[in-house]
């Protein structure tokens, strides 16, 4: 195993894969208009090409994986996906990211493949308010689909992405639900991506404010751990949930940054926000790759910039999070 670090120090045992751009949900901060496909573009990694990406990854010292889309659900071979992923040797944790919509029906599926982490889109626990932010009036069934998940073991995490004048207020809420709920809610700062200027500056709200809040009512920070999300953890001795804070726009946001990104055509992408995207996919075609394969993303982890461009309004190449995977 030969660990990846970049220029200034930093080690990357986390990969998020996204497995298809496609996604069934409109979320006004996302895709508003809903999913439009790109009839020139590649389709999505199959089978045998994530098996081959995620051997690659191990040797370079990647112990997590996270799945994500667009909405990875929409893929009919995802608990095959699962399965092979967790077969893999080196992958020590298996997570995904989802809207939601297939949980209380596939969950078993998914854990039995070896699922063991899950975070699931819930920006508001007002039914009215979720209809209108995705255009689907499905949050009960989600919340049911939550409480099985945390039945079955695995880690649960709910993102929500803050937006002013939409759920900005909705706080005391969610602290209701954490007191009897052992999850945890992560409240993700609104980013400006390549197609949403107008909807940033009506919705941007600092997520700093909203963890100030949090200090003041007793809640205490927790040691990030190496293979962690971006998020800050807060614990409170009376609530079974915990909170996390995803702020890209505070100091030194970067300077923990420890994944990488595929998207679902086999691009590498060393930032969300980077520049450009580096294709491996003509690398992913035979078992005989793989130490190439190897070779090109360790001679590509150099070209990581220090941190994003999020301050000077450069979104580089993302035009939305769906395109991503966030």
């Amino acid at each position: 195993m030969h660990p990846l670090a970049d220029t200034y120090g930093r080690r990357f045992p986390y990969l998020r894969l996204s497995v298809i751009p496609a996604c069934n949900f409109r979320c006004t901060y996302c895709l508003p208009h809903g999913y439009r496909a790109d009839p020139n573009a590649a389709g999505p990694l199959s089978l045998d090409e994530i098996a081959r990406l995620l051997r690659g990854f191990t040797r370079l010292g990647m112990r997590k994986l996270r799945i994500t889309g667009g909405e990875p659900s929409l893929r009919r071979d995802l608990t095959d996906i699962l399965r092979t992923a967790a077969s893999v040797p080196g992958v020590e944790r298996l997570a995904m990211t989802t809207n939601g919509s297939l949980l209380t029906k596939r969950l078993d599926a998914w854990a039995d493949a070896g699922l063991n982490a899950i975070n699931v889109s819930v920006d508001t626990l007002d039914a009215t308010a979720f209809a209108a932010l995705t255009g689907h009036d499905r949050l009960s069934d989600i919340l049911e689909g939550v409480d099985r998940a945390v039945e079955r073991g695995l880690t649960v995490k709910l993102n929500a992405v803050l937006l002013r004048g939409v759920n900005d207020d909705q706080l005391p809420a969610w602290l209701d639900y954490l007191r009897t709920h052992r999850v945890g809610v992560r409240f993700i700062e609104l980013m400006q991506t390549g197609d949403n200027l107008d909807y940033f500056r009506r919705h941007h709200v600092r997520a700093e404010l909203l963890e100030q809040r949090l200090r003041d009512a007793g809640w205490t920070a927790l040691p990030r751990a190496a293979d962690a999300g971006p998020a800050r953890e807060y614990l409170h001795p009376d609530y079974a949930g915990r909170v996390g804070i995803i702020a890209p726009y505070s100091k030194d946001f970067c300077a923990g940054c420890n994944r990488l990104r595929v998207t679902a055509t086999g691009d590498l992408r060393l930032c969300l926000f980077g520049e450009f995207g580096i294709p491996l996919r003509a690398l992913l075609q035979r078992d005989e790759q793989i130490d190439d394969l190897v070779r090109a993303i360790g001679g590509q982890i150099g070209r990581k910039e220090k941190g994003h461009f999020l301050h000077e309004g450069r979104t580089g190449i993302t035009p939305h999070l769906a395109s991503t995977g966030g």
